[in-house]
């Protein structure tokens, strides 16, 4: 038996199979405009790819690395319609800190491409943060949470207090 041809008549059935599932309702999933991220997706991996077989040249995990996570993003971003755009945009720095932060690695480790990563690993996290926080607030009013802390604070000192003279 051929495997090969074994192997290859499965990859087609699926593929086939996906493409008619794909046309017979209102599925969509692969159509151009879910799978566009694809080619920003493919030459981040052949970069990263390449680096790992044979080049070995370290200068193109940059690019790899921001295409290859810009193209996850894309992915993600296509498939919820765009939703979530407005918080995930600080990954678009965080992308640029990862290729660097490769080629931090896998060069040798000079300090001064550090600098850069986190310049940009600080600016994509404090934006996550603002975000995170602006989404909390607009659930919880944070003007109550620092005062009701500090009752939390001084309920627990006095119970810590009062059960340490029960003991002695």
């Amino acid at each position: 038996m051929n495997k090969s041809g074994v192997f290859g008549g499965l990859i087609l059935v699926v593929v086939g199979g996906f493409l008619l599932a794909n046309n017979l309702g209102e599925w969509h999933m692969f159509s151009m405009e879910r799978l566009w991220p694809i080619f920003v997706l493919i030459p981040g991996l052949v970069f990263e790819l390449s680096y790992f077989s044979r080049d070995r040249n370290p200068g193109i995990l940059v690019p790899g690395g921001i295409l290859t996570i810009l193209g996850l993003l894309f992915f993600f971003e296509t498939f919820t319609d765009w939703q979530f755009a407005a918080f995930t945009w600080p990954v678009y720095p965080l992308a640029v800190a990862i290729g660097l932060f490769q080629l931090y690695i896998f060069s040798g480790r000079p300090r001064g491409l550090l600098v850069p990563v986190f310049i940009l690993t600080a600016v994509s996290g404090v934006a996550f943060a603002t975000m995170f926080i602006n989404t909390i607030q607009q659930w919880v009013n944070l003007n109550l949470v620092f005062p009701s802390l500090l009752v939390l604070a001084g309920l627990l000192l006095i119970f810590r207090s009062s059960g340490a003279k029960s003991r002695v």
